[in-house]
């Protein structure tokens, strides 16, 4: 209420000038409500004002009074003692600005400020030294702000009263930045030299110099107070301290810690004495200079060796840096990229490397996620390109890193594999189902892998039943259910096979010299062997004969074939140094037993008593005469077995263990037996592909080609080439499942 009434008694004295409080009963009716109260005594105040007539001026008083204040002004201007005090030298000035006098005190004063402004220029002509020229320029900007201010504080009344009822006119400090800009900053010679020691500075801090920063600070600041040039000057500085410094590129790693060395201290800068408005073009430029216009330099000179040396830190830094950069990750991508695909085709496609793929593809693929989740900060296109990468080099060689997959996990689960404890074998495991998984010709890994398995198992080689069936469970996870369907059913057979050893054992009547142990084998799961015949002591086909009965007469309509390859026996043997067992293949079996009945033999001789295939078994006389355990003497002596070559029993034999395992050769993989299993598994893809054929066929009845072979690739689960699609095609329109249309040969119709 109290400022309302205020307001209605400012609006009655500037509206009713001529006859002011024609109402005036209201305020008396009002002021009692007042009493006592603040507002009241500025109520009577305003009204006591209004009514008291202001003195006239003496003709001299404005004159006399500008001429006081332009002598302190000077005063200020000069640094030196003002004669009067400065409240009086306030009120003059309010004075002058009641009795109208503002527009002219306004005028005089912004000449009187020119006029010394203009008066500076001259000290600035002769410095030679440009950083003292700069510590001048400093100085007068420092002491105009202060006048400024200090003349501000005397005319405060004119500067919120007239000047700021003149929205055309600037305030006493903005005319002070404008004479200084004017007069001084835009002259060419000064602006010049300012700027050109400015950089200069700034350029010796970037070489490593001490510079006064406090001294840029200031300068700087007033060129952005003044709105003078501004940011883009440092901009281009660093422009050209770019360019200079691209020489550090011929060594990478140093060349990425230099850059994030420049962006620290330009940051730095920043904070200490650039102005905020240039940090992101600064910044920017910086980034753009040394990164931008040079990735593929930086890529091509340095990306292979960090990768080479695996240098962490550096591809970090290579990473963060690249990422501030328009465009900067696809072009480190692209690179990451080749790398992969270039540094895994060379273990690939090596194949005297080929002994040590797998092992050194696991490194490699350890590394690169090492790299991915630690530098890369776990990159989502990063990690699927190096999955992409992975999967384009490894089938580059087709079925080979199949095979040496199967047999790295045979090496892994074999007896006689000490380098890991079982959790280290099942991370091992796990790590090799990731490369797995990048191979397109899966059933080259499965026909090895069924092969090395059945020799672990048949063997008893096997160091764990729990690892096996872990990898069995992977590969099934994988691959599905049809995949190990073999698999699992050799794994079957095993434990079938001990069962009817144990009812076997129950139900022999007559006691034997010999421990008979059979594994009965299921065709259809097992890899197949060639079957071979050999002349067996009569007391062991006795007892084969008595197993056979027992089997067929719990499985009638059943056949058995004896595999006498995949056979082996444990000998006991006296020499001179005493009783030892000889855990050995069923050849060498044959071949040891013939020296009950004789002392020497010659190769003929063996070849004819045991009915063993002639390379077979110069193999196994090389490792029974001519290895580590040589039980048998071979005259003349060699490594090799040649025609003619006779053998004798080694009675001086010694050895410190008492079971001695003798190393069966011929579970050795010959290059024959990789041969035979590779072509087995491209006989089963083209039976695989004609029943794909024929069950398209079946259901579409009527197929162009190029449909037929395009439903085929979504089918078949391995590679395949157009040209082996279109042999099979030709092979079943031979054969009468399928035939050509008449008119259009490249349709084709089922035939029913």
């Amino acid at each position: 209420p109290c400022s309302g009434i205020l307001s209605k008694i400012v609006n009655e004295l500037t509206s009713h000038k001529e006859e002011p409080f024609k109402h005036v009963e209201e305020f008396h009716i009002a002021l009692p409500l007042l009493k006592n109260t603040r507002t009241a005594f500025s109520i009577l105040k305003v009204l006591a004002l209004y009514f008291t007539d202001r003195p006239k001026l003496t003709e001299t008083y404005t004159e006399d009074t500008w001429l006081k204040l332009r002598d302190a002004v000077g005063a200020i201007q000069n640094s030196t003692s003002i004669k009067y005090n400065l409240e009086e030298l306030y009120q003059a000035v309010e004075n002058l600005c009641s009795y109208k006098v503002s527009p002219m005190l306004y005028k005089q004063l912004r000449q009187v400020c020119e006029d010394h402004v203009q008066a500076q220029i001259h000290q600035f002509r002769e410095y030679p030294s440009l950083l003292s020229f700069l510590k001048r320029m400093n100085r007068c900007w420092q002491d105009h702000c202060r006048q400024t201010i200090m003349i501000r504080s005397i005319f405060l009344f004119l500067d919120r009263t007239y000047v700021l009822q003149n929205s055309l006119l600037p305030s006493i400090w903005d005319t002070g930045l404008e004479l200084f800009r004017t007069h001084i900053v835009s002259d060419n010679m000064v602006q010049s030299r300012t700027v050109q020691g400015i950089l200069e500075q700034i350029e010796r801090e970037r070489n490593g110099e001490t510079v006064d920063r406090s001294l840029l600070r200031s300068l700087l600041g007033m060129l952005s107070d003044l709105q003078v040039i501004g940011g883009f000057l440092i901009v281009r500085s660093c422009c050209t301290v770019a360019h200079q410094e691209i020489s550090w590129l011929s060594k990478v790693p140093e060349y990425l810690h230099h850059v994030a060395r420049r962006l620290e201290e330009e940051n730095d800068r920043v904070i200490s004495y650039l102005d905020q408005s240039t940090q992101k073009p600064l910044i920017s430029t910086v980034e753009k200079q040394l990164l931008g216009e040079h990735m593929t330099a930086i890529l091509q000179k340095g990306l292979s060796t960090l990768l080479d040396e695996n240098r962490v830190t550096e591809l970090t830094l290579l990473y963060q840096l690249f990422s501030k950069v328009k465009g900067g990750l696809p072009v480190l991508l692209q690179f990451w990229r080749d790398y992969i695909k270039s540094f895994g085709g060379e273990i690939v496609g090596s194949p005297e490397k080929d002994k040590d793929m797998v092992q050194e593809l696991l490194d490699f693929k350890d590394k690169m996620d090492n790299v991915a989740q630690r530098c890369f900060q776990r990159n989502e296109s990063f990690i699927n390109a190096m999955k992409e990468a992975f999967e384009s080099f490894i089938n580059k060689r087709p079925n080979k890193p199949a095979e040496l997959i199967a047999k790295y996990v045979d090496s892994k689960l074999r007896a006689g594999n000490k380098e890991a404890t079982e959790e280290e074998l099942e991370r091992i495991l796990d790590k090799i189902m990731i490369i797995f998984r990048f191979i397109h010709g899966k059933d080259v890994f499965e026909a090895f892998y069924k092969k090395d398995l059945a020799k672990r198992l048949l063997v008893g080689k096997s160091a764990s039943v729990d690892a096996e069936k872990s990898m069995l469970s992977k590969l099934k996870h994988e691959c599905g259910a049809a995949f190990t369907s073999k698999l699992e059913g050799m794994f079957k057979d095993m434990e079938l096979s001990k069962d009817i050893m144990i009812q076997f054992k129950q139900n022999q009547s007559e006691p034997s010299n010999i421990e008979l142990t059979v594994n009965i084998l299921t065709m259809g799961y097992w890899p197949t062997y060639t079957p071979m015949e050999v002349h067996l002591p009569a007391e062991m086909v006795k007892l084969q004969e008595v197993f056979k009965m027992f089997y067929l007469g719990k499985h009638s309509g059943r056949k058995l074939q004896w595999q006498p390859t995949l056979g082996h026996a444990v000998l006991k043997a006296e020499f001179k140094e005493g009783k030892k067992e000889l855990q050995v293949s069923l050849f060498q079996t044959l071949v040891l037993l013939m020296f009950n009945e004789g002392e020497e033999f010659t190769l003929e001789e063996i070849q004819t008593a045991t009915g063993i295939e002639e390379g077979e078994l110069k193999r196994t006389l090389q490792s029974l005469a001519c290895g580590k355990a040589r039980v048998l003497n071979k005259n003349p002596r060699g490594k090799d077995v040649e025609d003619g070559d006779r053998f004798n029993f080694n009675i001086d034999f010694k050895h410190k263990l008492f079971r001695i395992k003798i190393n069966q050769i011929q579970m050795k993989e010959t290059v024959e037996e990789q041969v035979s299993t590779t072509e087995r598994v491209f006989q089963d893809r083209q039976y695989q592909i004609d029943a794909a054929v024929v069950r398209i066929m079946k259901m579409r009845k009527t197929l162009s080609h190029n449909l037929l072979v395009s439903e085929l690739y979504n089918q078949l689960k391995f590679p395949v080439k157009p040209g082996d699609l279109k042999k099979r095609i030709e092979s079943l329109i031979d054969r009468d499942y399928m035939e050509r249309d008449k008119e259009s040969p490249n349709q084709y119709h089922y035939v029913a």
